[in-house]
């Protein structure tokens, strides 16, 4: 004998209208949930930012493509939390501040020194302005402070050596880059950068 589930026209609206709530309910909430999860450290990237009078939707955006804020995130070379600092650039910041706590901190544990997602974007906003007083006021300063961020500053002086690098235009450095890898870097952050500043 077969049974046949009977449920009326009724029943079946109900049915599907509670469906659709929920995953209305469900979108809804995971949409909230990604906005407290990539703003949850705005305050400290705006306190760094200004400290190395960074922008900073720069640095907001340099996270995100990094980590997606993933403070624990350790890279293929080592790099550590938010910002992927490396241990060589931690040291070399502990060193220029003088603080000898700093120094011993960096020097027994970088990796829990970087964990904290305070010293983390502290330090890459360090190494960011450092690399970006290189280039500052070059038409390309941005694009070549995140590719020497990503790549090192060796690697875009090889990519400017044929040119005036005071005189490429952000476009012109961009095709330059023979990494495809940071030069889609460079081209993600530029675009989220821009869109969070309007």
């Amino acid at each position: 004998m077969k049974f046949v589930a009977f449920i009326s026209p009724k029943k079946r609206w109900l049915l599907l209208f509670g469906l659709l709530a929920a995953a209305a309910l469900g979108a809804l909430g995971l949409y909230y949930f990604n906005q407290y999860w990539i703003h949850r450290y705005d305050e400290i990237i705006a306190r760094q930012a200004g400290i190395y009078r960074l922008d900073r939707n720069l640095v907001w955006s340099v996270i995100y493509e990094e980590t997606y804020f993933r403070a624990w995130q350790i890279g293929a070379d080592a790099e550590v939390g938010l910002m992927q600092v490396t241990p060589t650039v931690a040291r070399e910041w502990a060193k220029e501040t003088g603080f000898r706590e700093f120094e011993r901190q960096t020097a027994e544990n970088t990796v829990e020194f970087l964990r904290d997602p305070e010293r983390n974007i502290q330090i890459g906003c360090w190494y960011l302005e450092k690399m970006r007083a290189r280039y500052r006021d070059f038409p390309a300063e941005t694009a070549m402070t995140l590719a020497a961020y990503n790549a090192g500053a060796s690697r875009v002086e090889e990519w400017t050596r044929e040119a005036d690098a005071s005189r490429l235009s952000e476009r012109e450095f961009i095709e330059r880059i023979n990494i495809a890898s940071t030069r889609a870097y460079v081209a993600s952050i530029l675009v989220r950068y821009r869109a969070a500043a309007q």
